[in-house]
């Protein structure tokens, strides 16, 4: 059980791919993970663990099956959830076992609230597991782990042991203190007199003396008058002044019988330090997390499905009305659009695609996705789709336009070239490219010229790749391009317009730079036809 993990099944070990922080930009993972958790912690977490590219199909299928298990439990999400707090809270006390300045007597009572709060857990999650019919591997091993804790006979008796405890510090109530004064009436020396178990009542001669403090002020130390009238009112704590806080270090000390015994107690448990369940924290708040947000989606109508998993060496992709998560964020955030859902593949007829359409058509909202249902698949998370089926790839590369403030040395188009050398290197026919509007800075002659050697270099890596461009030309040399060594062919992908309207439906067919003009200048009245008519009239 020592390598149960809820990412990886028994005998597998990470073998992933990084993501550039560029990737992560291009593909809008902030603004997704943003809406996912308000957490800065844990949005820390789930970025961290969604950068890093699973590509065995073993692997993924494994997370496949948890995510499905989670997603299919509500209520399992709900009651994991719960005890996810509470382990994130036991960390937190866990922490001050550490801190020297932390008196020995406290030290050991967080560590008493640390261990209630694992045993809760352990029990919160037992029966959340238990009564829940959990079918992957992933979660029937999580299932057994914490069954094994809860059952064991060590757990039993450490829960009697920890409400012994709690209930024996719980009874100690007051302390009765014992003052030592000078000639001149001025405390010298405290100490504790006896510890009780009933809270202290004041007395008619206390009130008295307190009242009376004031007349004798001149002649004791004003600071320690002012600390014993400020605690009697209920308006000072042992924070508040040097003479309280050498009481409570007085009182810690005076306690060690107490202390000796809670540290006997608890040191039958000292392997228990390590929480084993702590460290499938990351791993369960990734799950979870996704899945919350996956059921929005879902009860907002759209699509979200479990990706199949082929094998690596197919390099293909089928899927049927996928869309942005983007766009599916901003219709929960209230905005009124309406998604339009599209078909894609990547097959060996079809691996390479030289993406035209009009401005605004919707080529990088497009380009997107496929990065992201790559992504969000090979995690075993749903996808933005009504169906889907992907064989992995090893990395995500992506060259979208650069923050102007980066292209200072080598000019736009020097780091535009410079990066798409960089992405070819580290590329093999197993990656997923997406290049979206590249080498769009410099002439469009300059810029056609560069970019048919770029897709002509991708035929030869066999690559899947989306390479989305306002150069119409690009995709009108087709024969050319594919006139190059390779095995798999480059194709002309459009988004559409309809009667003057962008209509944001992706298919395959040859760019048409002609017609969207055509309709974009009949939607406004600015064609031939309309515009003489006009001087006619």
């Amino acid at each position: 059980m020592d390598q149960l993990s809820l990412m990886y099944p028994a005998g597998k070990e990470a073998n992933t791919k990084t993501l550039s922080e560029e990737t992560c930009n291009d593909l809008s993972l902030d603004y997704i993970l943003n809406f996912i958790t308000s957490n800065s912690d844990e949005r820390r977490v789930i970025r961290r663990m969604t950068l890093e590219l699973e590509s065995d199909p073993e692997v993924i299928r494994y997370r496949c099956d948890v995510f499905e298990d989670i997603m299919r439990f509500p209520s399992l999400r709900e009651r994991l959830t719960t005890a996810l707090d509470q382990l994130n809270y036991m960390k937190t006390l866990g922490s001050t076992f550490m801190d020297e300045t932390v008196a020995p007597l406290w030290q050991l009572i967080n560590r008493l609230r640390e261990l209630e709060i694992y045993i809760n857990c352990i029990t919160e999650i037992h029966k959340a597991l238990s009564g829940t019919p959990v079918q992957s591997e992933g979660m029937l091993r999580l299932k057994k782990y914490v069954s094994s804790i809860y059952n064991g006979s060590g757990f039993e008796y450490l829960s009697a042991d920890i409400k012994a405890l709690l209930t024996e510090t719980s009874e100690i109530q007051s302390i009765t203190l014992g003052v030592n004064l000078d000639s001149m009436l001025r405390p010298v020396e405290v100490g504790i007199m006896s510890v009780n178990h009933k809270r202290f009542n004041h007395t008619g001669v206390l009130d008295k003396f307190i009242k009376f403090l004031p007349q004798i002020g001149a002649m004791m130390d004003g600071r320690a008058v002012d600390s014993l009238t400020k605690i009697h009112s209920g308006g000072g704590t042992a924070e508040d002044d040097p003479l309280m806080k050498n009481l409570c270090g007085t009182m810690t000390d005076m306690l060690g019988s107490t202390v000796k015994h809670l540290n006997s107690t608890l040191s039958r448990y000292v392997n228990i330090n390590g929480y084993s369940l702590t460290r499938f924290i990351p791993e369960l708040l990734f799950y979870i997390r996704w899945a919350d947000f996956c059921a929005k989606i879902m009860n907002a109508g759209l699509p979200m499905t479990r990706p199949e998993i082929l094998d690596s060496g197919c390099r293909s992709l089928s899927s049927e009305g996928i869309y942005n998560l983007k766009l599916a964020i901003n219709k929960l955030k209230g905005q009124q659009i309406d998604i339009v859902l599209n078909d894609f593949e990547f097959s060996r007829d079809n691996g390479i695609y030289i993406m035209t359409g009009p401005n605004r058509g919707g080529k990088t909202t497009f380009t997107q996705v496929v990065g992201v249902i790559f992504l969000l698949a090979q995690h075993g998370i749903y996808v933005p789709a009504r169906s889907l089926s992907l064989s992995p790839c090893d990395n995500i590369l992506t060259h979208f336009p650069a923050d102007e403030n980066k292209t200072v040395n080598l000019g736009r188009l020097g780091e535009e070239s410079k990066r798409i050398s960089e992405i070819f290197a580290a590329a093999t026919d197993r990656s997923v490219l997406l290049f979206n509007e590249s080498l769009s800075t410099t002439s469009f002659t300059e810029g056609l010229y560069i970019a048919k050697d770029v897709v002509r270099a991708l035929r030869c890596l066999g690559a899947r790749t989306v390479f989305n461009t306002h150069m119409h030309e690009l995709a009108m040399g087709l024969d050319e391009m594919n006139s190059t060594a390779g095995d798999t062919k480059v194709a002309s992908l459009i988004t559409g317009i309809h009667e003057g309207q962008r209509s944001y439906k992706v298919e395959i067919a040859p760019p048409d730079g002609v017609s969207y003009a055509r309709d974009i200048a009949e939607k406004y009245g600015v064609s031939f036809e309309q515009l003489r008519h006009s001087i006619c009239a």
